[in-house]
């Protein structure tokens, strides 16, 4: 037991399993796990564990595996069958609906339905078809392209180019259904350091993302290897300049150097233009 809690050097294999799309359970997952920098994960998600046989399918493979330490297996599986089969697999089982279903079904006085995928709620959905058309809208309004529809938007994000804007916008637009345009500050904002008129005039709608030079300089490097727009003195150009609109302009802002997606969305969200 010593070993398996202590060795730090050994990766860990992690099970998150769901009957449904393992969104909730990643999430959670990871969120718990992101707390234990120092060790390693190798991550699997298995989705759609909606019968007893590939229960016993993923009991099997854990059997099989020659690992000196136990999975971990985070799990929002609802059938009770289900959920009784997998805590008896030779792994560290976190059961999160079980944690919480019973002492609910306790204060309801009820018993809970056991309904598959209801973790994300499927089947016909306004709030479903509001978000997929938030993400069309992200998807059309990604970096510029057309500045046509940006009175719509719920937000619109600037920043340099690179520094997550396209991600967290998808990211908001699928959980939040939130309208989120962004748009990119180039060379010619910088030398003239002032907001493009389009900007300018939706101000009130504007978040700004920052980024370390060295980071947006790494992440530059994987895109545009050895190349002008990569150099960190380049990097280190933009991030000054940017950082003067934000501050001379009162636009909010977010430092995302080490920020996942999701961190940057909570964020945002309070800055949101609703109707």
């Amino acid at each position: 037991m010593i070993m398996e809690e202590y060795d730090k050097n050994m990766k860990r294999q992690v099970y998150f399993v769901s009957d449904s799309t393992g969104i909730t359970v990643e999430a959670l997952g990871h969120s718990l796990l992101s707390q234990f920098q120092d060790l390693r994960f190798e991550y699997t998600t298995l989705r759609y564990v909606d019968s007893l046989n590939k229960v016993e399918n993923l009991c099997q493979s854990i059997s099989d595996n020659e690992s000196e330490l136990r999975p971990l297996i985070f799990s929002t599986l609802v059938d009770g069958q289900l959920r009784a089969k997998l805590s008896k697999t030779d792994a560290h089982v976190f059961d999160l609906m079980g944690e919480f279903l019973t002492p609910l079904e306790e204060i309801l006085r009820t018993q809970a339905s056991s309904a598959l995928g209801h973790t994300h709620g499927q089947g016909p959905d306004k709030h479903y078809e509001h978000r997929m058309d938030a993400v069309n809208f992200a998807l059309l309004n990604d970096d510029g392209i057309t500045t046509k529809q940006l009175d719509r938007a719920d937000i619109i994000l600037i920043g340099p180019s690179r520094s997550g804007k396209t991600p967290t916008c998808l990211y908001l637009a699928m959980q939040y259904g939130v309208y989120a345009a962004n748009y990119p500050l180039v060379e010619e904002d910088f030398e003239l350091m002032r907001l493009p008129k389009v900007l300018a005039q939706r101000h009130d709608r504007l978040f700004g993302l920052s980024i370390s030079a060295e980071r947006l300089h790494q992440i530059r490097e994987v895109r545009r290897p050895d190349s002008e727009y990569a150099s960190i003195k380049q990097c280190q150009y933009e991030v000054n300049q940017i950082g003067i609109l934000y501050r001379e302009n009162r636009i909010p802002t977010c430092e995302v150097t080490q920020r996942s997606v999701e961190e940057i969305a909570t964020r945002i969200l309070p800055y949101l233009h609703l109707p």
